[in-house]
């Protein structure tokens, strides 16, 4: 998608999520900027991470290859939200990422 990333990763209990999203967007971001021989692209600060069990990868990769078609009528500002709420995680609307339409 345009705006945001779906990454579905299988980690070791003693991995911190933060260590390997800091790996991902820092690896991406020379990637990209080589690529396309740019210094103008970056993430934005933050990231959601969700867990899911082994029995619902498919379910999963599934949902992710479906994002052009569920955010026909979804954007991804209602799609996090939705995650969120799912998964009884409190949260301040003006923590939240900045939302692009």
């Amino acid at each position: 998608m345009s705006d945001h990333v779906h990454v579905l990763v299988s980690i070791a209990p003693d991995c911190r999520i933060s260590d390997l999203v800091r790996d991902i967007k820092a690896n991406s971001s020379s990637f990209i900027k080589q690529k396309l021989n740019t210094h103008e692209f970056h993430w934005q600060e933050g990231y959601g991470a969700f867990s899911y069990s082994k029995s619902q990868i498919d379910k999963v990769v599934n949902y992710i290859l479906d994002q052009p078609l569920h955010h026909k009528t979804k954007t991804f500002r209602d799609e996090y939200v939705e995650f969120l709420k799912l998964f009884e995680i409190d949260y301040k609307e003006e923590y939240l990422f900045e939302f692009y339409q």
